[in-house]
């Protein structure tokens, strides 16, 4: 262990233990820093992973903050910025979804809403997950023929779309309805999001009360319709004898590994669940997880009033203040649950449960599938991170690599990378391999990531002699290359695969190991493809002028202006392109050059 001194101030704040090269290893928040940061130098009675960690610890740094609940505040900020190691992590998590009514105009639009809610109107949500939002976005459409349309569409149409042949939209884009009728079935969708779906029955029911006094049955009957099916849709979605906000939170911990299930409610209204999979959990307990867990989801996510969970969390009453400040609303954490609330804290568990035990379970076949390959090919070792390279182009057009990675038999998706192939002849896969990998190689080389310890080639032994090559030059040693060559008659289950040389083997088509190379393989290929149309459809949306030294924004509009029009420009000569204001003859040979490279 480093000879590393705690901090003298007993005052709260903010710890980081860093390693020799600088990297942070842990964030951690304390009352009284000298006190809680003394406790990682005992001698004895630290946990394995807390050893582990004081072994890698070269340097501790503290932050002094006023209170423990600013304390709480920036530790969250710290571990979602950088990250460290030893930290219980979640996921990184994209904006939660929302249902958006506009505001500025006539006939205002119900859309699915991600990122800053910056645009004027309502805001309905969070939804766990964009899945949620489009259920509720179909609901809506049987019980209220609001528009969802994008506006280009609706300002565009002549005639009704087929939503108001299927009775899912009243057509105000053609004026089928009043601005009044359709301000009124928006006022009744926003009462519905707002949980106040008895008072749309209620004036529904008067409604179509009046129109059967009237005779206009066919309007009664309408308005029946929609009353019925407003309220199969509250017995389904309302929790019995709630109309406020709340989640409900569950854990579920086994083998090192944690699933958390998370169901949100508004307005009494279920709207949906998500599953979360916290890393770095290893001997932690229940409580000690569930309060990493709210401490960065809700410092990060607005809390409702109350939060249900099935244990409570370490320093439970600290986080309901951190909450309640944050929120601007009081926030009580509950976990002593009885009549409702306890069953749907019992479905929260057991939802938890399932997705943990799901996750365990094809890691376990994932790693089965990695000990099939290492005995099919008779590798020394277990390949537990592997790497397959794939080129992809259109004619020799805009080359690209990709290089996805495995990890234990699973996707590790954050080391993905791609490589924009230049300077070579069109075409020209062997280069094309050989300069990708140089590219990746001389990286890990220098540092910057993990070097695998099996290499796939989607390619036979010419582009394995690339590999080599590539390995070789830069005394890259330890990295087995496997190249996986189509079949006879190109079809799955026959390839031929190439290891270090050795003669070409062939697995049955049913074999583990065999369908592992195959996902790995065809990984590779959706990647490369992938980024090649991406690069490709940039390129067809470019001007030719774009990228020309001395020509910017207004020297493109002169030139379009003055000859009429991109392929007129393609067919002038230096002279001509010359007279134009403001182009010299360096400038127009620029021109001229670019179009006939």
């Amino acid at each position: 262990m480093q000879q590393v001194v705690p901090p003298e101030t007993t005052r709260p704040g903010v710890y980081q233990m860093l390693s020799i090269s600088g990297e942070i290893l842990y964030v951690g928040k304390a009352r009284n820093l000298k006190k809680r940061v003394s406790s990682y130098f005992r001698s004895s009675g630290l946990a394995p992973k807390t050893v582990a960690l004081m072994s890698h610890v070269a340097q501790v740094e503290v932050i002094i903050t006023h209170t423990e609940n600013e304390a709480l505040i920036l530790e969250s900020n710290l571990i979602k910025k950088h990250r460290p190691r030893y930290n219980i992590l979640l996921r990184d998590d994209k904006s939660y979804p929302y249902i958006y009514l506009s505001a500025e105009q006539q006939f205002p639009r119900l859309s699915l809403h991600r990122g800053a809610r910056k645009g004027k109107g309502r805001y309905f949500g969070p939804y766990p997950s964009a899945g949620a939002v489009r259920e509720s976005l179909r609901l809506m459409q049987k019980l209220f023929p609001v528009r969802q349309c994008e506006d280009g569409f609706f300002r565009n149409r002549s005639r009704p779309c087929l939503q108001y042949q299927i009775e899912r939209c009243a057509a105000p884009c053609v004026e089928l309805v009043s601005p009044e009728q359709y301000q009124q079935d928006a006022r009744h969708a926003v009462l519905f999001l707002e949980g106040k779906s008895g008072e749309v029955v209620e004036e529904l029911v008067k409604r179509m009360e009046q129109a059967a006094a009237a005779l206009h049955y066919e309007d009664a009957a309408q308005l029946r319709d929609q009353i019925s099916n407003l309220r199969r849709v509250q017995e389904r979605q309302y929790i019995s004898g709630e109309r406020g906000d709340l989640d409900v939170v569950a854990i579920a911990l086994q083998s090192g590994s944690a699933s958390i299930q998370l169901f949100n409610f508004r307005h009494g209204q279920n709207l949906g669940s998500r599953s979360y999979f916290p890393k770095n959990v290893q001997g932690k307990s229940e409580a000690e997880v569930l309060y990493a867990f709210l401490a960065q989801h809700y410092l990060d996510h607005q809390p409702p009033s109350e939060i249900l969970v099935n244990f409570s969390p370490d320093q439970q009453a600290l986080l309901q203040n951190v909450f309640s400040e944050e929120a601007g609303h009081k926030v009580a954490i509950r976990h002593q649950l009885r009549g409702d609330r306890a069953r749907w804290m019992k479905m929260a568990q057991e939802n938890a449960e399932l997705a943990l035990n799901s996750r365990l379970s094809h890691a376990a076949s994932a790693v089965a599938r990695v000990e099939g390959l290492q005995d099919a090919l008779q590798l020394d070792q277990l390949p537990q991170r592997m790497e397959c390279f794939d080129i992809s182009h259109t004619m020799g057009e805009e080359t690209v690599a990709s290089c996805v990675v495995f990890e234990e038999g699973v996707p590790l998706k954050s080391d993905y990378r791609r490589f924009n192939i230049e300077e070579i002849t069109g075409g020209d896969d062997y280069a094309a391999m050989y300069q990708a990998l140089e590219r990746r190689y001389t990286r890990l080389k220098k540092g910057e990531g993990k070097m695998p310890d099996l290499l796939l080639i989607d390619g036979g032994p010419g582009q394995c002699a690339q590999a080599h090559a590539v390995l070789e030059e830069l005394q890259v040693e330890g990295v087995q290359i496997l190249g996986v060559a189509k079949g006879p008659d190109r079809k799955e289950g026959q390839e031929k695969l190439f290891l270090d040389g050795r003669a070409a083997q062939t697995l049955p088509a049913d074999a583990p190991a065999l369908l592992l190379i195959q996902q790995i393989r065809d990984e590779a290929h959706r990647f490369a493809i992938t980024g090649h149309r991406q690069r490709r459809a940039k390129k067809r949306n470019t001007s030719p002028l774009e990228g020309i030294t001395g020509v910017g924004p207004k020297r493109r509009q002169q030139l379009l202006s003055h000859f009429g029009g991109l392929q007129e420009v393609a067919r002038a000569g230096v002279e001509d392109i010359a007279g134009v204001p403001g182009i010299n003859r360096e400038i127009a040979q620029r021109i001229y050059d670019r179009f006939h490279e």
